[in-house]
């Protein structure tokens, strides 16, 4: 299975078991949303399987205070599991919450430089749903990135994740959308659709919404996609 040190770990977030993956730290197991078919799943971040946790009888498991709920949370620390609650929402967010994880599997993180914020001031909509709509808000991890980047979300301070209306969307006027490949798989079918509202990008959702070893990358990678939209 890899690597782990001292420490056998459950990861229950997509990020994290990538990051520790690349840490030399590969879980004992992981969720079946982690793109990691070698490992053992345990459930999904909304629905992990605690008693199949606690059977494995790992060191520490990994959650995110926005991707898992507080009742799993709580109900594996009261089958006497240690639980590392990390919190993203932004990129500073990213180096404290990285740097906890890494003191605590016994590796170092390297804190990124994010450099220079850059001011295009285009607008963008980010679908992130379909049936209902639900669109890219703050505060969160994707949209401060896409705001480091020069590009901001037309539901800025709505909320994190806002369901939308199709005419609301339309009449705020955005710039541009931005449609990702997760959580929902947009694609070329569904050009026409999200070009009834502007001109329509396809990008990578795991480099908008997975951070943490993948940020140091995924920062660039953004930036170049976006140079020929905005």
């Amino acid at each position: 299975m890899g690597d782990t040190g001292d420490v056998r770990i459950v990861s229950l977030v997509p990020s994290i078991t990538e990051t520790l993956s690349a840490w030399d730290r590969t879980p004992i197991a992981c969720t079946r949303f982690c793109e990691r078919d070698d490992l053992e799943h345990v459930g999904g971040p909304k629905n992990p399987d605690v008693e199949r946790i606690a059977a494995l009888s790992p060191d520490l498991v990994v959650v995110e205070e926005e991707e898992n709920r507080r009742e799993d949370h709580d109900a594996l620390v009261a089958r006497g599991l240690e639980v590392l609650a990390l919190h993203v929402r932004s990129l500073s967010d990213v180096n404290l919450a990285m740097g906890r994880l890494a003191a605590r599997v016994q590796t170092t993180w390297h804190d990124i430089d994010f450099g220079p914020v850059t001011t295009h001031g285009a607008r963008a909509f980010v679908p992130i749903w379909r049936r209902p709509w639900m669109a890219l808000g703050t505060p969160t991890y994707g949209a401060d990135l896409l705001a480091h980047l020069g590009v901001s979300t037309i539901y800025d301070s709505q909320a994190p994740y806002p369901i939308v209306e199709w005419e609301d969307v339309r009449a705020r006027r955005p710039d541009v959308v931005l449609a990702p490949s997760e959580p929902y798989p947009f694609k070329e079918r569904h050009r026409a659709e999200l070009e009834s509202v502007a001109p329509t990008h396809f990008v990578d959702g795991k480099d908008l919404f997975w951070w943490g070893e993948r940020t140091r990358g995924a920062m660039a990678r953004m930036a170049d996609q976006l140079s020929v939209v905005v």
